[in-house]
């Protein structure tokens, strides 16, 4: 298997250049937020005040790490469900967000949103949080540390392993992974 490499922020080429079942390495900076800090962001869009960090052409990794060991950049970082922040997702797209990452399937709404406003949703492996940690080589905390785990952090990646679940074409790989598995076992 080859993996596409790309790195952030992402442009509109490199989004169009992707289809569901790419499998990727991702390196650049990524932020991370999970459900509380989602609402707060969504909160500061609704109040025309700034955001912690420019979202335009960024991802945002929903993970909320475990603290690091000595001498470690961070704790294990697996992914952690993505519907609990699809209420928030199309409005962070809406103004600029152009990837996330998490695991599980997305709303017919985020779905929608991903083909109307260019963005990507990339599936990483959950259980394999001490794994993809090792592609993170620097975090530190940017807004809300009082979250503590949840607190929006920039990360520095450096081939981050991904597959691209969702893209701007209307693919979704749960449905057609589900297809494909009927297909060979009727």
């Amino acid at each position: 298997m080859e993996f596409k490499k790309i790195t952030t922020p992402l442009s509109e080429d490199t989004i169009a250049a992707l289809r569901t079942g790419d499998e990727v390495l991702i390196s650049g900076t990524i932020y991370t937020a999970r459900d509380e800090a989602h609402r707060r962001l969504t909160l500061l869009i609704a109040e025309n005040m700034p955001l912690p960090f420019n979202i335009e052409g960024q991802i945002i990794y929903y993970v909320g790490p475990s603290p690091a060991k000595p001498g470690e950049v961070i704790g294990s970082a697996g992914p952690t469900t993505s519907y609990r922040m699809d209420k928030y997702a199309p409005v962070l797209m809406e103004h600029g967000l152009k990837g996330m990452i998490g695991k599980g399937k997305r709303s017919e709404e985020v779905k929608s949103a991903i083909k109307k406003y260019k963005a990507v949703y990339f599936g990483a492996i959950g259980g394999a949080g001490a794994l993809i940690a090792k592609s993170i080589k620097s975090s530190k905390v940017i807004a809300y540390e009082e979250l503590l785990s949840e607190a929006v952090r920039e990360l520095t990646v450096e081939d981050f392993p991904a597959i691209v679940v969702n893209d701007i074409f209307g693919g979704d790989l749960y449905n057609e992974g589900k297809l494909k598995f009927a297909g060979k076992f009727k």
